[in-house]
């Protein structure tokens, strides 16, 4: 009788526990959409900064802007991290055209992939296309040389998620024109990463190896592949690209951080997204919806009176997008400090609608993310799978491997329409999908902090 009675007991702590979850859940969403300072935050980030690519004059604005509206919130702590960031400028404005053997003449739409040299004037060469890097070097330097190497390496549209097909092109952007310098081409164009057929182009990081006698790398838009590579299939095609990038090395720049402190312990769950962008558009999607994500997550729990068992710190990283020194040098000073960091949250998946969250972590940790699932369920959140955290957090796993950490995800059908370009502005976010996106990222750091 006692042993029936006491398993009585402990299911209806469980249930009482699961139902006092429930019904905290349900206030963060009815806060985020009904009292949401989401949406007018993002406008504001858009439109009174602007785009904020890494040493810019926006970039330095960000910071005061981020570190103002923390401060109105009234958290218990909010503070700057200096960290070194590198600072590149695309210059004037980038031009490039094709031309047949008939003399037909096209304008490109294009854009300077981020990090590459200037072409110095204009430069001009026959345009020899490749599908991808290991194509272009079994062509070897005898075919390379001289010529400007075109990738067309488009989107699998069989691929349902699109990240995955982000990811199988990726290589090309990042690493193919430093390929094509050691083989001395005279420059790389790439179909820009989208999932789309239209005019704008991508933009997106790329590196050079040291020692490499570097060439210029741009991406054109889809609409303008398809019509060069219908060129191709009739002729030579030549291709003028002029592009006047700089680099101007390191310099200073600041994470910015808000906390609510544990009432337990010191340990840290961290989350966050990117205050950076790229120079093009507003960084709308790309990560200002992941940064407004995360104060409003702050604000709600705070403004609840949620009291949190550990520590919970919300992160605005400088330089993803290029380099992600943000990232790497919060998680060496972490550890530096002799931080206790059980936790990282990430969204920087875009404003659309989210749809759950990927898990990062061990068997077991995934399996206990998982059993709170029910918890969301009505709340149209569904995705708990093993999968990626996000740049941002990604580093804290050198110096913390035992810690779990979760990715946004989104339903992301339209993401690679606006990603890295001229598109990302204010006016392709919806307001209600972006506070969703708050709500949901504050109910899980709300799980994390009541389960971990």
């Amino acid at each position: 009788m006692k042993k029936i009675l006491f398993t009585l007991l402990i299911g209806a702590s469980v249930n009482a526990s699961a139902n006092t979850d429930s019904l905290f859940i349900r206030k963060i969403y009815d806060e985020a959409m009904a009292n949401g300072d989401a949406y007018e935050n993002l406008r504001s980030l858009c439109k009174d900064i602007g785009a904020r690519i890494t040493g810019s004059a926006e970039a330095k604005m960000a910071v005061i802007w981020g570190k103002q509206l923390l401060d109105s919130y009234g958290f218990d702590e909010v503070y700057l991290q200096e960290i070194d960031v590198p600072h590149w400028e695309r210059g004037t404005k980038e031009a490039a055209w094709i031309m047949n053997e008939k003399g037909d003449i096209h304008k490109l739409n294009v854009i300077a992939l981020g990090g590459s040299v200037s072409t110095n004037g204009l430069l001009e060469g026959e345009v020899i296309a490749v599908n991808s890097i290991e194509e272009m070097e079994a062509l070897g330097e005898e075919k390379i040389k001289g010529k400007i190497v075109f990738f067309n390496k488009p989107f699998d549209q069989k691929l349902l998620q699109t990240f995955h097909a982000y990811g199988t092109c990726i290589d090309v952007r990042h690493e193919g024109t430093n390929a094509a310098s050691k083989l001395n081409a005279k420059a790389v164009v790439i179909r820009s990463l989208s999932s789309s057929t239209d005019t704008h182009p991508h933009t997106g990081s790329m590196k050079y190896d040291p020692g490499v006698d570097s060439i210029a790398g741009a991406a054109i838009s889809t609409v303008d592949s398809d019509i060069l590579m219908d060129w191709l299939s009739k002729g030579k095609v030549n291709l003028k690209l002029e592009m006047d990038c700089k680099n101007y090395g390191f310099e200073k720049s600041h994470n910015v951080i808000a906390e609510l402190k544990g009432n337990k312990d010191n340990k840290i769950i961290t989350f966050g997204g990117h205050l950076d962008s790229w120079d093009v558009g507003e960084g709308a999607h790309d990560d200002g919806a992941g940064i407004v994500h995360s104060i409003e997550a702050l604000r709600i729990l705070n403004h609840l009176n949620y009291e949190p068992k550990h520590t919970l710190r919300c992160v605005l990283f400088m330089n993803e997008e290029n380099g992600n020194f943000g990232g790497k040098n919060y998680a060496r000073i972490a550890k530096e400090k002799g931080e206790e960091h059980i936790c990282a949250l990430e969204t920087d998946r875009g404003g659309f609608l989210p749809i759950g969250f990927d898990i990062w972590g061990t068997d077991e940790q995934v399996k206990a993310v998982q059993a709170y699932a029910p918890l969301l369920r009505s709340f149209q959140l569904y995705k708990f799978d093993a999968g990626y955290s996000g740049v941002d957090i990604r580093p804290l796993k050198d110096y913390y491997p035992d810690m779990i950490q979760l990715g946004m995800a989104i339903s992301s059908q339209r993401y690679f329409d606006f990603h890295h370009a001229e598109t990302d502005v204010f006016e392709s976010v919806h307001k209600r999908e972006l506070h969703l996106g708050a709500a949901a990222l504050a109910a899980m750091i709300y799980i994390m902090d009541q389960s971990l």
